[in-house]
Formats: structure tokens, sequence, C-alpha cells
């Protein structure tokens, strides 16, 4: 099962129709191919799929679920914590960005 971790847009790069994304303290590009030109902008909270910005979320929404996320991560050893924020890039759909 792929979870996606809301993550906030640190940047966008127009020329390459991508964002670069933080997702809890880890940063990562992800395509804006899916998104409409202009609709999503540095400091928005995204969900991702395998590369590519799915959908513009609530900041609201997107800060409670980190909260959530923080407290089952809170609980895990280091390494696995690392892993779990970035597994939703090794979905397995067969799909890669």
């Amino acid at each position: 099962m792929c979870l996606s971790i809301p993550s906030k847009v640190v940047k966008i790069d127009k020329e390459n129709r991508s964002a670069t994304v933080d997702t809890m303290g880890i940063t990562r590009i992800a395509s804006l191919d899916l998104m409409a030109e202009g609709e999503i902008k540095v400091g928005d909270f995204v969900l991702l799929h395998i590369g590519f910005v799915m959908n513009k979320i609530d900041e609201k929404e997107a800060l409670l679920s980190l909260e959530t996320y923080r407290d089952i991560i809170d609980s895990m050893e280091e390494e696995d914590k690392r892993e779990a924020i970035l597994a939703g890039d090794n979905c397995k759909n067969g799909a890669k960005p």
C-alpha cells in the first residue's frame, strides 16, 4: 500500500515543470506535469504519487496529517523512520517518473 505524506512546496522550476518539495525534512523533486500551469505555488501543500504532484491540499488538513505521521514515526527506529518517509517513491505499480 502507498501512503502519500503531505509535502510542502519549497521551490518551483517553471522551465522543467517541477517542484522541490519537503516531506518531513526530506527534499525531493516532483513533476508538475499533471497540474495546471500556475496552480501550485511555493508554500502550498501537495500530495505526491510516483514522483508526480497529484493535487494541492488544504494547509490545515496537511498539518493534521503530518502530526499523525509524526506520532507514528516517532515510535520507529531511526533508519526505519527515513525509509518510511521515502517509501512513497517506491510504490509497486510499475510506473516511474
